[in-house]
Parts: C-alpha cells; sequence; structure tokens
C-alpha cells in the first residue's frame, strides 16, 4: 500500500523514539491487524524497561534546553510540523481509516484536527498571558506567571490515533514541555507515522533530542508511566476503568493528571425541534466511527409526543445505511476495531435485552464477502428504560438507546442521571428550553450544544467532561494551563519593607 511507504512505514519497526533517532529494543513484538480486511499491515518493537527509562531521562534532559528557547520560536516549529501534515493528509488520513477503521472522511478529518490545533498553538505561543494584581502595599507590584512543567506524559486511545495525541503535543510543546507519548497497541502504526513527520521537522529546525518521545507497549508501560515521578502530568484518554488507575497513581505521588475518559452521551428531541436536524445529528452521533467515540450519541431523549413520528423516522435512516470497507467513500459505517469489541458489542445487546430492551432495528455481526476480519457489525435501536444497567454503561458500538420524555425537567433529569458527563445536546427551536438546557439546572456535562449533535467537537474550546469523564481538559480556550506551572510574584520596589495584613514586626 502506497500511503504507508509515504509515511515510512515497513514490515519491521522500531517502536521507541526520542525524536531524532530510533532505538532497538528488547520488547515484545505487537502486530498490527486492519479491521478493514483482517490483513497484517505491519509490526512494531515495543519498548523495554531499560529503553524507557533511559528515553525518560533525555526527555527531561532536553526539557532543560527547549524550555530557555523562546515560546514564539518554539510556535515557529510547531507551525511547520502543521505544514508537514498537510502535506501528509492523505497518506495519513489513509492509515487512520486502514489502522483503526473509522470512515475515509473521518479520518482525513482527523488528521484536519492535527493541523488545525498546530495552528492554534502558534497563535498561542505569543498568548501564554499571566495576570497583574494590585498590592495592598505601597510601593509593590503584583503578577503571576506561568511556568512550564517537565516531560508531559500522554496515554492516548485507538480511536483517536493521531488527533489527540496532537491536542496535547502541540499544545505542551509550545508551553515548553517535552512529551512522551504510549499510543494505543492497538494502532501503534499511527503513531509511528506521526513520529516519521515530527521527527524530519525537528532535524530540520535543530530541535533537541528527546522534545517528543514514542514509546509502544500494554497496560504496563502506562503504568510505568503513570508511577514515574520524572513525569509531573499525565494526560490520559480512554476508559473509566483505566483513567481511575492512572488517576491513583498518579495523585500516590501527587503528581498531575489530565483526564478525559468516557462518555454516556445523549440528545433530548423536544417536540419543538426540526426533525430534519434532529435525525442528522442523531445518526451521526450514533454511528459515526461505528459507535467508537466518546462522544458518541448513546442515548436519544424523544418527547412523548413526537416519539413514535421520530422513531419511524429513525428506522428507515438506519435501512441506508452502507456498512463496508472504510476506504471506500460509498459506505457509512466501517468495523468495529477487533474481535473483543465484538464481543462486547453482541454481550450489551444481550444484556439489553435480559433487561427487557425492545430492539426496533435488530444488530448482529457480519459475515461474508468484505467482512473476512469478523469485525463489521449493524448499528442498532432498542427502547430501554433510563435505569437499565446497559443504558447507565459506555458501550464503545453501535447500539442506540430510545427514551421517552414528557417535560424537559425529565429529559434533564434522565440526560443527566448517568455516571459520564462528557456531552450533550438538545434539538429545540425554543429559545427558553435551549437556555435552561444550558443553565446551571440543565445538562451536568462538560459540553452542552443545541441543534447540534454530541460529536464532532472544534478544536476552539476546551474538550474533556465531568464526573465519570474525568474532569479534564483539552485543545482549545485555556486548556494550556493543565500543562503549565502557576507562580504568583511580588516586587517591593519601595524603601520600606511592609507586611502583608497590616502586621507589625519592629525591632
Amino acid at each position: 500500500m502506497d500511503f504507508l511507504h509515504r509515511l515510512g512505514i515497513n514490515n519491521n519497526n522500531a517502536g521507541t523514539s526520542t525524536g531524532s533517532q530510533w532505538y532497538p529494543t528488547k520488547g515484545k513484538k505487537i502486530e498490527s491487524f486492519s479491521p478493514v480486511d483482517g490483513k497484517l499491515i505491519a509490526s512494531v518493537s515495543s519498548t523495554d524497561r531499560e529503553t524507557y527509562d533511559a528515553l525518560v531521562e533525555k526527555a527531561n534532559s532536553a526539557f532543560q534546553v527547549w524550555r530557555s528557547w523562546p515560546a514564539a520560536k518554539r510556535g515557529e516549529v510547531v507551525r511547520q510540523l502543521g505544514e508537514a501534515l498537510r502535506e501528509k493528509k492523505e497518506p495519513l488520513g489513509k492509515l487512520v481509516s486502514y489502522e483503526m477503521g473509522k470512515s475515509l472522511q473521518e479520518g482525513l478529518g482527523e488528521v484536519q484536527e492535527m493541523i488545525d490545533i498546530c495552528d492554534f498553538a502558534v497563535g498561542l505561543s505569543r498568548q501564554l498571558y499571566g495576570l497583574t494584581m494590585h498590592s495592598e502595599r505601597p510601593g509593590h507590584r503584583m503578577y503571576e506567571q506561568w511556568h512550564p512543567l517537565g516531560a508531559v506524559g500522554i496515554i492516548s486511545a485507538f480511536n483517536f490515533p493521531v488527533a489527540v495525541w496532537s491536542w496535547n503535543s502541540m499544545l505542551a510543546w509550545v508551553c515548553g514541555n517535552t512529551c512522551i507519548w504510549k499510543p494505543s497497541e492497538k494502532t501503534p502504526l499511527c503513531a509511528l507515522a506521526c513520529q516519521h513527520i515530527v521527527e524530519e521537522v525537528f532535524r530540520n529546525s535543530e530541535v533537541p533530542e528527546g522534545v517528543s518521545c514514542l514509546v509502544i507497549g500494554d497496560g504496563e508501560v502506562g503504568e510505568w508511566m503513570a508511577n514515574d515521578e520524572r513525569i509531573p502530568l499525565i494526560s490520559a484518554t480512554g476508559s473509566t476503568r483505566m483513567g481511575k488507575a492512572v488517576g491513583v497513581a498518579v495523585a500516590t505521588r501527587l503528581g498531575k493528571s489530565l483526564l478525559e475518559l468516557g462518555g454516556n452521551n445523549a440528545i433530548i428531541i423536544s417536540e419543538s425541534a426540526d426533525l430534519d436536524m434532529a435525525m442528522v445529528g442523531a445518526l451521526f452521533g450514533a454511528v459515526g466511527t461505528a459507535g467508537q467515540r466518546c462522544t458518541t450519541t448513546r442515548r436519544l431523549i424523544i418527547h412523548d409526543s413526537i416519539y413514535e413520528k421520530f422513531k419511524q423516522k429513525l428506522i428507515g435512516a438506519y435501512k441506508q445505511l452502507r456498512i463496508g470497507n472504510p476506504l471506500d467513500p460509498k459506505n457509512h459505517v466501517g468495523p468495529l476495531i477487533d474481535k473483543q469489541a465484538v464481543a462486547m458489542y453482541e454481550k450489551a445487546i444481550e444484556t439489553c435485552k435480559e433487561d427487557g430492551g425492545q430492539f426496533v432495528v435488530e444488530g448482529g455481526v457480519l459475515h461474508g464477502d468484505g467482512y473476512e476480519s469478523g469485525c463489521y457489525v449493524k448499528p442498532c435501536i432498542a427502547e430501554a428504560k433510563p435505569d437499565a444497567r446497559i443504558v447507565q454503561q459506555e458501550t464503545f458500538a453501535p447500539i442506540l438507546y430510545l427514551l421517552k420524555y414528557h417535560s424537559l425537567e425529565e429529559a434533564i433529569a434522565i440526560q443527566n442521571g448517568v455516571p459520564q458527563g462528557l456531552s450533550s445536546s438538545i434539538m429545540t427551536l425554543n429559545l427558553r428550553e435551549a437556555e435552561q438546557f444550558l443553565s446551571f439546572a440543565g445538562s451536568d456535562c462538560g459540553i452542552a450544544n443545541v441543534n447540534i449533535g454530541t460529536s464532532g467537537a472544534e478544536i476552539g474550546g476546551a474538550f474533556g467532561g465531568e464526573k465519570e469523564t474525568g474532569g479534564g481538559r483539552e485543545s482549545g480556550s485555556d486548556a494550556w494551563k493543565a500543562y503549565m506551572r502557576r507562580q504568583t510574584n511580588t516586587i517591593n520596589f519601595s524603601t520600606k519593607l511592609p507586611l502583608a495584613q497590616g502586621i507589625k514586626f519592629d525591632i
């Protein structure tokens, strides 16, 4: 496949890099199979402990130099990286689609997110602002400033194998940090491709070795990072179960963690909604990336007066979905990431039925021509109860639950009545309903939308959620502050030393 060659990927790849040099390791081989056709794409050597320790030392040594570069100069390097990503958008987008299984349009869109965050970070490199404060003491000035933390650990998930890394790394780099990235072992080749792109740009810009480090491995490597006192911040994206383990490990050593975890997202469809608009948002939200987004729409909370009408409209739309090779632009839905994900999908359907759920669009695993990998499943729809076990969980698969409500207060209570708190939406043309949904008494999620779906966040806003979603924020707005430490400064330019709060200490 030409796109692999263009990205520097061959049959056997080293999986440890400092951004300037690739290191042979004693770790086991990780084989990457495509969920599209079940074929082996390539293998990667995982990082062993000795090599990992050496790499962390290189990252911290590089930090001593990198933090002294002016922020605008660091931003210039990120700008060049954005240009390199523009040049490699097509092959990298194809690799994302082929290794992960999302549609080609979504794969290209993910690379575009990387380009967009580069642009954002370039501007940010000249806007790392602090504040000035008035002192209560005469002849004194107070202000705050922000300093980089050091080596930032990034643990990313398979469903966005490149974009989430870029959200973290581009901001961390312009802030003056170095980065150590552990991608999902299910999508290691996407990470290799990104590191090859970074390597060329960094070499041309004479960036110190160790500013961009890559370690590939399973959960054990993630545990090394979470427990490593040399890494002051761990940014982890993945399941709530994983995030809790990372959060405890990092907190035990009083480090900082940025957690972006599971979502159980809902769209409220009001009787005042534009139903055609609501259909588009619900359909893409439920089946995009085969239901494997943390922002996937998993629950539709529909007003009882339009429930049957919208249900039939939705059933008709599902009949038109085309499932198949995601590199074919005519297909809407690609495969799940692997057979383990397929097993979880089947288990969720079984649990839903045990809890009394009624499927109005049946699910199932697809077999035959084009489905040889065994990872293709049917998007399905079930009528269920809000408190059903499976409705309360995040299932990383295209299973949509229909729930009915009568009052907006009831709908919001259903929306909020799950452990997760990532993304939410209401479809309504009623201004009062929209404002109530966005008020303090409305959605309890980190993201709340009106007349758009739950997925498809832009990089300009801070991304993340509350409750079991972890509370972290990535990407836009002032999320950059998570990668820095705040310092308050007071300067006395008077001829005396008055104490605060009027305290007298005369000798």
